[in-house]
């Protein structure tokens, strides 16, 4: 996602750097705590991953646009509220009107979301992506850190075991580099 806060003619706050790690039987979703306008950083320790729907046996982060990732997250829940808490249902109905309704195809955030089966990246264009790998483990990674989590965390992956050392490593090589990436990271595990 573009930081320059250029969109529709006024300054946008983004959120960046969210990675998903799939590995053991278990799922981790990490994500940094900064807000930018712009190249300001607005707010050090925003929480962009969080529990949603009934139960809450469903993780999701975001990248990119704060209110536009709100707004999908409240999608998100009715669309799991409406298909009995089916994740994957449930992210191809939201991506089908996220890139129809002419109200949320202007939406400028990714998310990834998963559950005990499913890791998932949605994007505005209806994509609903499920992340490459063997039957191990499974890693993705969006904003503007993402690809450096991403490398990371594929490198770690070899060597280490548990989800969540993976993406903390992996949110801590990309808070390294990335100056829309922070160090105060969120982790939610499914």
């Amino acid at each position: 996602m573009d930081n320059s806060g250029a969109s529709h003619g006024l300054l946008q706050w983004h959120g960046t750097t969210i990675i998903g790690v799939k590995k053991g039987g278990k799922t981790v979703i990490a994500g940094d705590g900064q807000v930018s306008m712009g190249n300001t950083v607005m707010k050090p320790n925003a929480r962009k991953v969080r529990r949603i729907g009934k139960g809450e046996k469903v993780v999701a982060g975001f990248a990119g646009a704060t209110a536009d990732a709100f707004t999908l997250f409240e999608r998100l829940e009715k669309k799991l509220e409406q298909y009995s808490g089916q994740l994957t249902r449930a992210a191809v109905e939201l991506a089908k009107d996220w890139r129809t309704d002419k109200y949320l195809r202007n939406l400028e955030a990714l998310m990834i979301v998963a559950d005990e089966d499913a890791l998932l990246v949605l994007t505005g264009n209806g994509d609903v992506l499920e992340p490459e790998g063997g039957p191990d483990s499974r890693i993705a990674a969006i904003g503007s850190g993402g690809n450096y989590a991403l490398a990371a965390a594929r490198a770690i992956d070899k060597y280490e075991q548990d989800a969540e050392l993976i993406a903390r490593n992996a949110m801590a090589v990309a808070a390294d580099i990335c100056v829309f990436t922070n160090d105060r990271v969120t982790v939610e595990t499914v």
